[in-house]
């Protein structure tokens, strides 16, 4: 079987070599680069199974690298978590909101940021069992190529937006509470607050209108049946 892959992007030398040397013990593959532009295009020539996101780094830091992933094809559906000295809760929220699947805040042991890289991992993994595309009312959702189509129309909207949507549309007419979709679409390691859910809504709204999804109150939210 082959050796799943990670990409860390970080500019401390010395962290990057602690890190590929925990990583390869538990049986990854690794790839290192210590910057955003750099990053990118490693992650672009190679596709791995996962990137790990520093944020102040030069040339490109952290955030600008994952929002332009997050608007490639080639590499959107790639996990990646944020890696960062940055713990201010404001920072977390852009993270999430720009297309990290995780974010953690440094310092933390190499076991458990080797424990949250495999549950990010399984996490993605259940996610692609589902089925590949849903024909629902007069949108199509595409998760083998992350595109909703209306008609002639198509919306390329960022991961968490896209996964957010398919995951009401394949419980359509089901409620469902933030919290619930906070563990589903983001996972139930990470602390996330229930406004990112709101956020994610209000984009969905703006880009394929009002009508899709309902807000319950006092509960979620539901795919219209």
């Amino acid at each position: 079987m082959a050796k799943q892959t990670i990409l860390v992007v970080d500019d401390e030398k010395d962290l990057l070599d602690l890190i590929e040397y925990n990583l390869k013990k538990e049986g990854f593959a690794v790839l290192k680069a210590e910057n955003g532009e750099e990053g990118i295009k490693i992650a672009k020539e190679h596709k791995p199974d996962l990137v790990l996101m520093d944020i102040m780094m030069p040339k490109m830091d952290g955030m600008e690298a994952v929002e332009t992933m997050r608007a490639d094809d080639d590499l959107k559906s790639i996990p990646i978590i944020f890696l960062t000295a940055r713990s201010d809760e404001k920072t977390e929220v852009e993270g999430l909101d720009k297309g990290g699947d995780d974010y953690i805040t440094k310092p933390i042991s190499t076991t458990k940021l080797i424990s949250r890289i495999k549950a990010v991992m399984r996490r993605f993994d259940e996610t692609t069992e589902d089925i590949d595309r849903l024909d629902v009312h007069d949108l199509s959702i595409d998760k083998d190529r992350y595109i909703v189509t209306r008609g002639d129309e198509e919306f390329h909207l960022p991961r968490k937006e896209f996964e957010l949507l398919y995951y009401l549309a394949s419980r359509k007419g089901k409620v469902r509470d933030r919290q619930t979709l906070l563990n589903k679409v983001w996972g139930d390691n990470i602390y996330v607050v229930d406004r990112t859910v709101d956020v994610h809504v209000r984009k969905i709204r703006e880009k394929l209108g009002d009508h899709y999804i309902e807000t319950v109150k006092g509960v979620g939210y539901r795919f219209k049946e």
